[in-house]
């Protein structure tokens, strides 16, 4: 039994054969051609034969992933038309009088390698775009396909590498999943994986390669991206029954799917979910989430090695409000320090990291960040329902501190003419004891309170949550914790404002009822539990006295 390590791109568990995947590659030599006008009418037919196989897999697409993912295939057909590309192909095989095969193959590369070069993820991501066009056209330059394969039972896919097109022309029915040794979490293949709702694991690594041959057995798990080869009968044994909770917890969401979240007594509670990256987002609606209640932001500088410019933000952040299509979405700004450090930030070394300089305290020390951020995310309230949330706030003047800026970035994209969003919804984290114990005063200056009930724990109990030692003391059930919660939600409410609770306690079914009580209005969790959740509060009865 053999195990490899990539990263999982949708979230599912296979227990099957192998099928390796075999891509009938083409040799392409270098050749002298005299007569160049016939070679580029060859390029032409190759082309308009390219299209027409790309125009049939986008009408595949469409019925299988939907118009937005299908989009890709469109794109492929004006690549295949694009001005520079074909001048490129066109120009070598007129001034070096070479064959059409060997100039395509050669400016697809030369493009290839300069979008992997560039510094946007998404941009390094069409470097396999322009790879699967080059080889398209070669194919019909050659009249040459990929093989078929034959057998009836189903199979895991295992590739060096998925182009888009290749994904897509897998029969649904008969892959049980796709494992590949490349790969980017941003490519169009690992995009259309999870709208196929098909398994998959990307950036094994080569050395998987040579292991596997066609009929292994394989355990596929898209949760945590292993991939393990002849997995022995206790391995297996584990996987089916993890294949099989996924099954229950797929009934439970055609049960539960569409139905609102409303206790027996009729109270509407809103269900959001908590995620930290763009590609969380399909979880988000297959879980049938009512909206984001807190996006991680602090992942797009976690992940970069310098900060994000405001345009790289905006991206990200329009990118998840137009995915959400005008639900709600809370966007908590940076939240750097303590346990999540950046090299170039610098940031001093500290005794007491989770007391000194971390969240709101970095960003009103290092304004000129602070502002960049806003800039991008008032930019993106224009594309969607956006809320801006601010963590660890301990006093007024932090969060007059925080409006006044606000204010002063909306009027400078006024002045520059930029649109956004004038009631885009301000709002804190009650994470710190202090937050909730002035809650009446912070309350009339934002829209919104949400609870970060790790944090509120963690302070409240003087309980590093790092630290396994203490966990018996870390009780987030203490009656102090919940008592700060109430005391937020009992202020919230006198000045007309909802309050939610985003901390893992969410997601604790077994508070459910007692938060649903103090008058939490929202809960986010993450996106496998918002059906869970939901379950539960479809079955309280506030109207009961306890």
């Amino acid at each position: 039994m053999l195990t490899y390590q990539g990263k999982g791109v949708y979230g599912a568990v296979a227990i099957g054969k192998i099928s390796v995947f075999k891509r009938q590659d083409v040799q392409v030599r270098r050749e002298k051609i005299e007569d160049t006008e016939g070679e580029l009418k060859r390029l032409e037919a190759a082309k308009a034969a390219a299209i027409e196989q790309l125009g049939e897999i986008y009408e595949k697409a469409l019925k299988e992933v939907g118009e937005a993912n299908a989009a890709i295939f469109e794109i492929h057909m004006m690549m295949v038309e694009d001005e520079d590309y074909n001048d490129a192909i066109t120009e070598m095989i007129t001034s070096q009088n070479v064959n059409a095969e060997y100039a395509v193959a050669i400016t697809g590369d030369n493009f290839a390698e300069m979008f992997a070069a560039m510094d946007d993820a998404y941009m390094q991501a069409r470097s396999a775009d322009v790879r699967d066009i080059s080889n398209r056209i070669i194919h019909c330059l050659t009249s040459s396909g990929s093989e078929e394969e034959t057998s009836d039972e189903p199979f895991i896919i295992c590739a060096d590498d998925l182009a888009p097109s290749e994904t897509v022309s897998l029969d649904k029915e008969r892959v049980l999943a796709f494992v590949t040794a490349h790969g980017s979490s941003n490519s169009h293949t690992a995009i259309l994986a999870r709208n196929m709702n098909i398994p998959a694991i990307i950036g094994v690594g080569e050395e998987f390669l040579t292991a596997i041959k066609d009929g292994d057995t394989a355990v596929v798990n898209g949760f945590t991206g292993e991939f393990i080869l002849n997995p022995d009968t206790a391995t297996i044994a584990a996987a089916e029954k993890k294949r099989a909770e996924e099954q229950e917890k797929k009934e439970l969401l055609q049960k539960l799917k569409g139905k609102e979240n409303i206790t027996l007594d009729g109270r509407k509670i809103n269900i959001y979910a908590n995620i930290g990256s763009v590609d969380n987002i399909g979880a988000v609606l297959l879980n049938d989430a009512g909206g984001i209640g807190l996006f991680r932001s602090e992942f797009l500088y976690l992940e970069n090695s310098d900060y994000p410019t405001e345009d790289e933000q905006f991206k990200i952040y329009k990118r998840v409000l137009e995915s959400m299509a005008g639900k709600k979405v809370i966007i908590r700004t940076l939240d750097i320090g303590a346990d999540k450090q950046c090299d170039y930030f610098h940031m001093p070394k500290e005794e007491n990291p989770a007391l000194g300089i971390r969240a709101i305290r970095l960003c009103l020390n290092r304004p000129e960040i602070f502002r960049t951020q806003l800039r991008a995310l008032y930019r993106a309230s224009a594309f969607g329902n956006l809320g801006i949330m601010f963590p660890m706030i301990a006093n007024v003047w932090e969060l007059e501190e925080i409006l006044d800026l606000c204010e002063s970035v909306k009027a400078e994209l006024t002045k520059d003419g930029i649109e956004y969003a004038e009631d885009t919804e301000l709002g804190i984290m009650i994470e710190t004891p202090a937050a909730a114990l002035i809650s009446d005063r912070l309350a009339p200056m934002v829209d919104f309170f949400s609870v970060g009930t790790n944090d509120l724990t963690q302070y409240t109990l003087a309980c590093d949550r790092q630290n396994p030692e203490i966990d018996r003391f870390c009780d987030t059930h203490h009656e102090a914790v919940l008592r700060l919660i109430g005391m937020a939600a009992d202020n919230a409410h006198k000045h007309g404002k909802w309050i939610g609770i985003c901390g893992e306690l969410a997601a604790d079914t077994s508070l459910t009822e007692a938060f649903l009580r103090m008058g939490i209005d929202e809960l986010s969790v993450s996106p496998s539990f918002v059906l869970k959740v939901r379950d539960i509060v479809r079955n309280i009865d506030l109207s009961e006295k306890k």
